[in-house]
């Protein structure tokens, strides 16, 4: 516990006292960081670098601080990789309706930035998305399957026991 600052010492002489005896115990050697400079000190002034430090420690991306309508034709100019990803024409179809129904929500409200954003040709999408993807494996012929299925496969317990 430190001592009680001597009455008619001013505070500044207390605590230039308190530092130089500790200068003088050592209690600063050694400490991690010792010989750096401190970080961001000679950085411009920013008044956002707190908002930029959490996003950047939370791992936020950028794109959450734009208004939802440059949001949703960001995401309306990325939906050609987004697509390419997608397994079945039941899943594409149920995005493009889900983003159209967005854009439908967001055209409705004039509140904020206006930033003209159209619907999506959902037609086109698909008929591109069917064109890029790969041709299906070739069927095995009409033969080959009947003589698959004419063997019959044996239960789990037929293959332990026999």
């Amino acid at each position: 516990m430190t001592e009680r600052k001597p009455p008619g010492m001013s505070t500044q002489d207390w605590v230039e006292l308190q530092i130089r005896q500790a200068q003088e115990r050592g209690e600063f050697e050694g400490l991690s960081g010792e010989g750096k400079p401190i970080p961001k000190l000679a950085d411009p002034h920013d008044p956002d670098w707190w908002v930029k430090d959490f996003m950047r420690r939370e791992k936020i991306e950028a794109d959450v601080l734009l208004p939802p309508s440059v949001q949703l034709r960001k995401e309306k100019a990325q939906v050609g990789e987004k697509v390419a990803k997608m397994r079945t024409e039941t899943e594409l179809r149920d995005y493009l309706a889900d983003l159209n129904e967005r854009i439908r929500i967001q055209i409705r409200d004039a509140t904020g930035v206006v930033v003209p954003v159209g619907f999506v040709d959902t037609e086109a999408v698909v008929e591109q998305w069917q064109r890029d993807r790969p041709a299906p494996a070739p069927q095995p012929a009409r033969s080959e399957q009947h003589e698959h299925q004419g063997r019959r496969r044996k239960s789990v317990w037929q293959r332990l026991f026999t």
